[in-house]
């Protein structure tokens, strides 16, 4: 962020709009395993193309409704932003900041609005259309289909790309277990093929403490447990954890389903 706001109050063109990897940042958006060194900016303007050291600089022509301000500085739309992102990063990287970005327009709480995330792949879907043709518009096409804004963390955006690699059926996202005190336990993923719910286990649960809620991590670590245990109890479905040491591959995410005995549907 700091980069990006000093390029910005050094440019002098107004033909260039923050975009990519540097709009992601202004929106708030996750670039997962990614270390951007330059700022990256669109502009219309093919005199002005030329790039420097810290700053990469994209000639796209935008539509007015694709550049918008964010912190008082021009940036690209969020929808044009995950569009870019999409086309241009690892799957990983585009998935995240897709789910993101959808969880942004058409989300709250634990349940996503099906007609706002219509409405948002619509508007990237014409983007794709308009520039068919263009390299990494495959992968974006996917990105665009494939993003679920109920993915809370990246961890979980990049296990959902996993599991369907692994063979895995869709899973359903934020699944409610009645907690038998009149609430409920979410789960993150419902393996509804193979009987078995999945959690993707950020550290910070255990280790932030503005995350424990007062708690200590022993504390926080019995109450998962019986949680857990409830579920597995109530549900009779295989329960599994992983961190981020398990998704650096989706081999390595199968490897720890099965530990689990977890494993795609019609493979032992």
């Amino acid at each position: 962020m700091a980069h990006v706001l000093a390029v910005s109050r050094d440019a002098t063109s107004r033909d260039s709009v923050m975009s990519h990897t540097s709009a992601a940042v202004l929106w708030g958006l996750p670039l997962f395993r990614l270390a951007p060194r330059r700022v990256h900016m669109t502009t219309t303007n093919p005199i002005r193309i030329s790039s420097a050291p810290d700053v990469m600089r994209h000639c796209a022509v935008l539509a007015e409704a694709e550049v918008t301000s964010r912190n008082g500085i021009q940036c690209t739309t969020l929808e044009r932003t995950v569009f870019d992102l999409a086309r241009t990063v690892s799957p990983e990287a585009a998935v995240s900041a897709a789910d993101a970005g959808l969880r942004l327009v058409a989300v709250s709480g634990q349940y996503q609005d099906e007609a706002a995330a219509a409405r948002w792949r619509d508007t990237l879907r014409e983007m794709a259309s308009a520039e068919r043709g263009s390299r990494g518009i495959r992968q974006a096409r996917h990105v665009i289909e494939f993003a679920d804004g109920r993915a809370q963390l990246p961890g979980e955006s990049v296990s959902r790309l996993h599991l369907a690699r692994l063979g895995f059926a869709t899973p359903r996202l934020q699944v409610a277990v009645a907690d038998g005190r009149g609430g409920s336990y979410w789960m993150d993923f419902a393996l509804d093929d193979v009987h078995s719910f999945g959690e993707f286990d950020g550290k910070g649960k255990y280790l932030d403490e503005s995350l424990r809620s007062g708690r200590s991590i022993e504390e926080v670590m019995l109450a998962e447990k019986v949680r857990e245990d409830w579920i597995r109890g109530t549900t009779q479905r295989r329960f599994a954890r992983w961190g981020d040491e398990h998704i650096g591959s989706f081999g390595a995410l199968g490897r720890r389903l099965a530990a689990f005995a977890i494993h795609p549907s019609g493979r032992a």
